[in-house]
């Protein structure tokens, strides 16, 4: 697999005609940018090298991706032809793709032709490279191929089409996680990942068959889909036919052979059995054997927690949320959920870990939420801020400190590190036209400006982002803008502002990424947008505002003017460390040790790795910079947004009031993480993940494994004579759990949570295969077998307490107290499997952990947290309230909600509208006109008017 062969031309009569080829020939320019040495050519005009390749032919994929790796290098046409033409005059069946050298000789191997164009590109071949194509083309290409014929040719689905492939599937995905490179072959996309994305892409671009807990994979798999040649490759290929454009191909190709055999090891344990050595399974076994005794001492406790030379000091945030916004399900798993699974287990790891957050309290929000509610900017800050840190305590949400932002030593850091920048130079003055609403006598901070957007048209840009496309805006380059507080149309003013002068720091920022970024664990989109904003070019920001509530501009000219919230809110993070300890700098300026990991959502990106470290460069003043930034995708309600103004969603103060514990919570929706792509919260999924993998699987082992001890064995742990198979156990579980330290490590959290129920179901196996409620009735040896089953089932019980700590602290807890595990085992986690609770330790008193949830409480909350709460909370002020109250209710209500439904009545009127003129089908006409209805009586309800009741139907 390491070689390119040549092959050269026979002296034979050409399969296919120049002619025919130049009837056939789609001809397309790779690169279609002026200057291209990827020239469109003509007929009769020929360039150095030729590639043939066919709509619909698999391999034709990789070598159109690979072929921009020859751009400028070569000069290369790119020929269409039919799939059974003959190409390669020596060869008497049609193989395709081809690549015709200028010398005339040949290349039919898809990952020879790859190579060859990534050859001509300068790169540099390497053993891991070779390895991997040999793999593709001794194990994937035939289970690939069967996979590929099955579902294309046989419409199989499902399970059929997954069988073969599984096993490649998850070797790939364990390979990624166990490295720290992003890529199979190190930092940088290799010849191997392009013909494995090139093989894989027509099976995988259907999510269904790429299964969701290969995490590692389906990140690979997006990046390389999202990058122009692949997808340019595909375009060609597939022709928006998807899988479908394949047929034709594949219904000529000989049906591939068998693979009864190879699926008998597709079975997850024959596949893990494959991977023990017996080396492995005498590490296993000697780490076992040596039991608690082999754990490192506790770290003494610090107060406060400083950084400790030497050791590794791990510095985590949680973005700040806005103070004057209840936090929901989406924004809790963002950011605070996930930051504290991580502080959970850096803790776990005797990792010297500071974990903080606060709320973000200045700026034009908390003005006008202070106005809607009739109370002072700092009286709204007091409010929200008790209710955010109630929010994240019934979480257990494991902060170090959780503050604020207005502080004195807010203002002081702000201050000290604007004054660097504008005597080094990088704070620049300009005259900026800006929005006033006339009606409410004030300029309006972007956020307060919707719009469409100038880049992609969508009608509900902010003015300072696009949440559709990404893109910052001006709020004065918004088409149609409105004031949000009052719907009127904002004016243009002038007013004179500072700027951060981006540009001039871009060279530091791009020196300061070079180092950071390789090796580090920042997420792919993460990596995406920062490149993104290089790529088109840093401009300079603006850094103050027209308000009051806000940290003063320290600068004569400028009094009567703040810093803008989004310069100043994530020097937050150092305030807040400064309210904590005044050796605050020992954390924030100390690069040299501190590992700084911040988690967020993906559109607070730009503003911690892009503006917050070019104010850190240009002050100067050693400030730590990000290490590892952690971004998730979006987490939906259902099939919709989150919406309070709508009653839509699950909102944190609201989750305590359903029932449900915590911890169910943070499971379902560690389980869901956005970490990806956008995923959505489900009451169906969370039900049947609840009922599955929580009740019957997780809860279902450890409570059998302590009833067994507790029943059999007078509640003492009985001896353990192990045999091979329990050995063989011991290295799969030891092997599982180095899996699950190799993905937290990377900060892949909704990955690691599934090793934890991959060791409960290897404990479940255990336990059924062997059937110790059988064996203890039996003979010596059987209750002895019975015996050895129990200790070590109840000993993976004790290991699985403390993986779950991360997740599901209460639910940990309560299994520590229910075995009774020695304390060192509650708080250092090992990264072999030992025995904690070695023969005669005594457990306590064993019950369930779970309870079922049952479908008619599920629905009932579906129906209330799916604008129900909000109607029926309108309906019982309207029926409570005396008709003199009504001006109370419309003011309960807010303007700005009566103002929602009012633009959500215009649009569905509008839907109505066109329905009715195209003369669509009656029932799709009634349930618009429904859905308008119920608008209406809404609206009705939030303004305190009565229902009008529909004519011909009696009041009820």
């Amino acid at each position: 697999m390491g070689e390119i062969v040549y092959y050269t031309r026979a002296v034979r009569k050409n399969c296919l005609t120049q002619d025919s080829i130049s009837r056939r020939d789609s001809r397309r320019s790779l690169s279609p940018q002026a200057g291209s040495q990827f020239r469109l050519h003509r007929r009769g005009i020929h360039g150095k090298m030729r590639l043939f390749v066919s709509e619909g032919a698999p391999g034709s994929l990789p070598v159109l991706a690979a072929a921009e790796r020859a751009q400028g290098r070569a000069e290369l046409l790119i020929s269409t032809v039919g799939p059974e033409d003959c190409v390669v005059p020596f060869l008497t069946w049609p193989k395709l793709p081809v690549l015709q050298l200028d010398s005339g000789n040949y290349l039919f191997s898809t990952s020879a032709i790859c190579r060859y164009f990534f050859l001509l590109s300068g790169w540099e071949q390497d053993d891991l490279t070779n390895q991997w194509l040999e793999w593709e083309a001794t194990e994937l290409q035939p289970a690939l191929s069967a996979a590929l014929y099955y579902l294309v040719v046989q419409g199989k689905k499902g399970e059929d089409i997954l069988g073969p492939v599984r096993r490649a599937l998850t070797h790939i995905d364990h390979s990624l996680s166990r490295q720290s490179c992003p890529f199979l072959a190190g930092e940088t996309e290799s010849l191997a990942d392009i013909v494995l994305w090139g093989a894989l892409y027509p099976l995988l671009q259907d999510p269904a068959y790429l299964p969701e807990e290969l995490g590692a994979l389906h990140s690979w798999f997006q990046t390389l889909s999202s990058q122009e040649p692949c997808q340019r490759a595909a375009e060609t290929v597939l022709k928006q036919q998807g899988i479908l454009a394949l047929r034709p191909y594949l219904q000529k190709r000989p049906q591939p052979s068998s693979l009864e055999k190879r699926a008998v090891s597709n079975e997850p344990e024959e596949e893990e059995l494959a991977t023990l050595s017996e080396e492995d399974i005498a590490v296993a076994v000697t780490a076992w054997e040596k039991g608690l005794g082999s754990l490192p001492p506790l770290r003494p406790k610090q107060n406060p927690v400083l950084p400790v030379a030497g050791e590794r000091n791990v510095l985590i945030t949680s973005a700040l949320p806005y103070v004057n916004n209840v936090p929901h399900l989406g924004n809790i798993i963002g950011c605070v959920l996930s930051a504290d699974v991580f502080a959970r287990y850096s803790r776990l790891r005797q990792w010297n870990t500071l974990y903080l957050c606060g709320t973000d309290e200045y700026g034009t929000a908390t003005e006008t939420k202070a106005m809607e509610e009739g109370l002072t900017p700092q009286e709204i800050c007091d409010k929200y801020h008790v209710i955010h840190a109630d929010i994240y305590r019934w979480f257990n949400i494991s902060f170090d400190i959780f503050g604020r932002t207005t502080t004195p030593q807010q203002t002081e850091i702000t201050q000290d590190i604007f004054q660097r920048l504008w005597n080094r130079g990088f704070v620049l003055q300009d005259t900026v036209e800006q929005l006033r609403c006339e009606r409410c006598a004030r300029f309006l901070a972007d956020r307060f400006v919707e719009g469409v957007c100038p880049f992609c048209g969508y009608e509900e840009a902010r003015g300072d982002q696009c949440d559709k496309c990404g893109k910052l805006i001006n709020a004065i380059e918004l088409k149609k803008p409105q004031c949000k507080v009052c719907r009127s149309r904002p004016v243009v003013k002038s007013s004179r502002h500072l700027f951060l002068d981006l540009p001039k720091l871009e060279d530091q920022l791009e020196g300061w990424l070079g180092k950071t970024l390789p090796g580090s664990d920042w997420t792919p989109n993460a990596r995406f947008i920062i490149r993104s904003w290089l790529r088109d070019g840093l401009k300079p920001r603006c850094i103050t505002r027209d308000l009051k509530w806000g940290t003063p501009v320290p600068l004569k000219g400028f009094e009567d003017k703040v810093f803008y919230v989004w310069f100043d809110a994530t020097f937050g993070y150092l305030s807040i460390t400064a309210n904590y300890t005044d050796q605050w700098e020992r954390w924030w300026k100390n690069p040299e040790q501190v590992n700084l990991y911040q988690f967020m959502a993906k559109d607070n990106v730009p503003f911690h790795g892009l503006v917050f470290p070019c104010s850190a460069l240009g002050a100067e003043d050693n400030y730590t910079l990000v290490s590892h930034l952690i971004a998730t995708e979006y987490l939906n309600y259902e099939d919709g947004k989150f919406s309070k103004s709508r009653g839509v969603g699950v909102f944190g103060d609201m989750a305590q009031e359903t029932g449900i514990p915590a911890d169910i919570w943070r499971f379902y929706l560690l389980y869901i993480r956005p970490e990806g792509q956008d995923s959505a919260f489900s009451w169906t999924d969370m039900l049947l993940k609840n009922n599955s993998e929580l009740l019957n699987n997780l809860g279902n082992f450890i409570n059998r494994a302590g009833m067994f001890v507790s029943k059999f064995f007078g509640g003492y742990v009985p001896e353990m004579m192990l045999t091979s198979d329990d050995q063989r156990l011991l290295a799969h579980v030891t092997l599982e759990l180095q899996h699950y330290h190799q993905l937290l490590e990377k900060v892949r959290i909704r990955d690691a949570l599934r090793s934890i129920l991959t060791i409960s179901r290897h404990g479940n196996q255990y336990i059924q295969v062997n059937e110790p409620w059988k064996r203890i009735k039996g003979s010596e040896a059987d209750r002895q077998r019975a015996g050895t089953v129990t200790g070590l089932a109840v000993n993976i019980a004790a290991l699985l307490s403390i993986m779950l700590q991360p997740y599901m602290p209460t639910v940990s807890a309560t299994i520590a107290a229910q075995l009774q595990l020695p304390p060192p085992a509650c708080s250092i986690l090992p990264t072999d499997f030992l025995c904690t609770l070695p023969a005669g330790h005594q457990i306590g008193t064993v019950s369930p952990l779970f309870q079922k949830l049952e479908n008619d409480q599920i629905e009932s909350l579906r129906q209330r947290f799916g604008g129900g709460q909000l109607e029926e909370s309108l309906e019982l002020k309207a029926k409570a309230s005396p008709k003199p109250a009504v001006v109370e209710t419309v003011t309960a209500a807010g303007s700005q909600q009566i103002q929602v439904l009012m633009d959500e009545m215009t649009k569905q009127g509008n839907i109505v509208r066109e329905l009715k003129a195209q003369k669509a089908d009656k029932n799709q006409v009634a349930a618009e006109v429904a859905k308008l209805l119920e608008l209406k009586k809404q609206l009705a309800l939030a303004e305190g008017k009565p229902l009008d009741t529909p004519k011909g139907k009696k009041k009820k």
